[in-house]
């Protein structure tokens, strides 16, 4: 391993994703950049004249599109170029630009909403019956009519646009933060070099075998976080009084109501999930006791919490050989599936390793009218090649909905987003440990799977009982500062993983690193969205054809209908808390295969 992270002129272009598809190059996106003008001009002109028509809805609809798609266009390749390295100025320049024409894109179509909500419903029906192109918008409609309440008058729809601006420098600046001007320590390795510890490395160290090396990267990342913990107080700080903003503006109750409402969703799912989480703990605390006992340790720390239970076995993975273990994992998915999953693999869409200045961990984004991107840090991990098939989930659920749905409906809502990405993880981690024949390579998998649903189930959910009490505080008038942060990320974790871990009080400080803080309420998401693809993956293996037949309708589903709907037609209801304990309940089955092992 090198001592520094590479730049990015020195990663292979073949291990880049293809951003040429789409635009070309700069000078197209700048020419796309300066012909929205017009067309900002041309959809204002549909102010005050949506009910004029049938023929003049739809086509103030369909011009908004073309503008939305656009402006969609331009953002996405801005801000992957600036994810490729964030400490370059030109694509912080063409991200910040861009930014600011999404919030005049924003400005001039906020009339559209308030306009469409003070027409009576009974001419919206007749417009529909009189010209049946409009019948496309009829579940947009009826959303519309179910958020009626909470929709503002047209000034003050455009003022909350105009301020979309504001409301993202919390999340700009803890971006650039976290990525570019964050500098962390160098450690010495297992071999007792002294290396560079980047956010792309932390997981090999805490993956690592010789103690010290854990300590030295787990304290290492937290001085450098404790150092800036005022400035990340400030941050988080400003970002949740924003959503306790806009939640009054819309006159919602608080802002879990707010946020939970975008999906249809109840917060009692969101509490139900806690309260059935919090049964399930002694899971949790049995799994702790297991780590301590194999790691041979008198006292289990933080950083013990990573490294596999197989001493000295070691899965190295490089990316070729992941590409080929991806496909077989998704086997049970059919033809139709694994073709469009060797498209992705082998098409430009994915960016693969770690440069200096790259934005860290993972995603999968994209657009509408060309095919969808996923970066990556890959680093051989056994991790990577599972976030490999997460992100990859999430590319083709966007492929497919692409594909079979209007421009109206293609984005699937956030509460579904991580069921296909993590139904291909379980289908990868079960096709695994069926094949494997070694017992320490059995167990080594295993207790990758305890770690998901740790991580995934447990952890996402401690996260979303953070963000319930972090936002209720500040509700109720409480300041909010970094030692209130301390103290309640402290007690949750003391409550979550029992006695039989130590403290580490540097553990305190990981709020300050959780980039999914500054998009509130977004986490509790994992946790049911990995409940319900252990649903769906364990009706795949049961019912094999029809099942598959039923999530693929589901991926084809996008945002046609309320996602609790969508799942219980795939099969899963979460509006129970069975799906959890199910899940839960298997994760004490891998318990039980785990320690039958030793």
């Amino acid at each position: 391993m090198n001592g520094k992270a590479k730049q990015r002129s020195e990663i292979d272009p073949l291990c880049k994703w293809r951003l040429e598809d789409i635009y070309q190059n700069e000078d197209e996106w700048e020419r796309d950049f300066n012909s929205i003008g017009a067309s900002l001009e041309k959809v204002q002109e549909y102010q005050g004249k949506l009910g004029s028509s049938a023929e003049t809805m739809l086509q103030a609809f369909q011009d908004i599109e073309e503008l939305e798609r656009r402006g969609e266009k331009l953002y996405v390749y801005a801000r992957m170029r600036r994810d490729e390295n964030n400490g370059d100025n030109r694509y912080q320049a063409l991200a910040d630009r861009i930014e600011t024409l999404s919030i005049h894109i924003g400005s001039a179509t906020a009339f559209l909403v308030p306009e469409l909500s003070s027409l009576e419903k009974p001419k919206i029906l007749d417009f529909m019956a009189e010209n049946p192109a409009l019948k496309l918008y009829e579940h947009y409609f009826d959303e519309l009519w179910r958020q009626k309440e909470h929709i503002l008058s047209f000034e003050e729809e455009k003022l909350l646009a105009m301020s979309a601006d504001l409301a993202a420098a919390s999340k700009n600046i803890f971006t650039m933060l976290n990525n570019a001007d964050i500098k962390f320590p160098s450690i010495k390795d297992e071999n007792g070099q002294e290396v560079e510890l980047t956010k792309g490395r932390l997981g090999r160290f805490l993956e690592s075998y010789d103690r010290r090396v854990r300590k030295e990267a787990f304290e290492g990342l937290y001085d450098s976080y404790g150092k800036l913990k005022n400035t990340l107080g400030s941050t988080l700080s400003a970002s949740i009084k924003g959503d306790i903003f806009y939640s009054r503006a819309r006159r919602y109750p608080n802002s879990l109501s707010a946020a939970l409402d975008s999906d249809n969703i109840s917060t009692e799912v969101y509490d139900n999930l806690i309260k059935t989480v919090h049964g399930k703990l002694p899971y949790l605390h049995r799994y702790i006791k297991l780590r301590k006992k194999l790691l041979g340790l008198d006292e289990l720390h933080f950083y013990d919490l990573y490294v596999p239970l197989v001493n000295e076995y070691k899965m190295e993975i490089p990316y070729e050989k992941a590409l080929k273990m991806v496909m077989e994992g998704i086997a049970p998915l059919g033809d139709e599936y694994a073709q469009k999953m060797k498209e992705g693999l082998n098409s430009g869409w994915i960016d693969v390793y770690e440069n200096e200045g790259k934005t860290s961990g993972a995603y999968s984004w994209g657009v509408y009218d060309t095919h969808p991107y996923v970066l990556m840090n890959y680093d051989q991990k056994l991790d990577d090649l599972f976030t490999l098939a997460h992100e990859m989930g999430h590319s083709l659920h966007s492929a497919y909905s692409n594909q079979a749905q209007p421009y109206v409906y293609s984005r699937y809502p956030i509460f579904l987003a991580e069921v296909a990405s993590t139904v291909n993880e379980s289908l990868l981690i079960d096709y695994l440990i069926k094949r494997s024949t070694d017992r320490e390579e059995k167990l080594y998998l295993i207790n990758h799977y305890l770690e998901q649903f740790r991580g995934t189930v447990y952890r996402q959910t401690m996260f979303a009982e953070f963000e319930k009490l972090t936002h209720e505080k500040a509700e109720a008038g409480e300041a909010l500062t970094p030692e209130l942060f301390n103290q309640l990320y402290l007690d949750l974790n003391r409550s979550y993983y029992g006695t039989e871990l130590v403290l580490d009080e540097q553990i305190a400080l990981e709020w300050g690193r959780i980039p999914h803080f500054y998009s509130a309420f977004y986490v509790y998401k994992y946790a049911t969205g990995f409940s319900a693809a252990t649903a769906i993956k364990e009706m795949i293996e049961d019912e094999g054809q029809a099942a598959v037949k039923r999530y693929l309708e589901f991926l084809q589903s996008g945002g046609s209908d309320y996602p609790v709907k969508l799942l219980q037609k795939a099969g899963v209801d979460l509006t129970t808390p069975q799906p959890i304990e199910k899940a839960l309940d298997f994760f004490a089955e891998l318990l039980d295969q785990a320690e039958a092992l030793i």
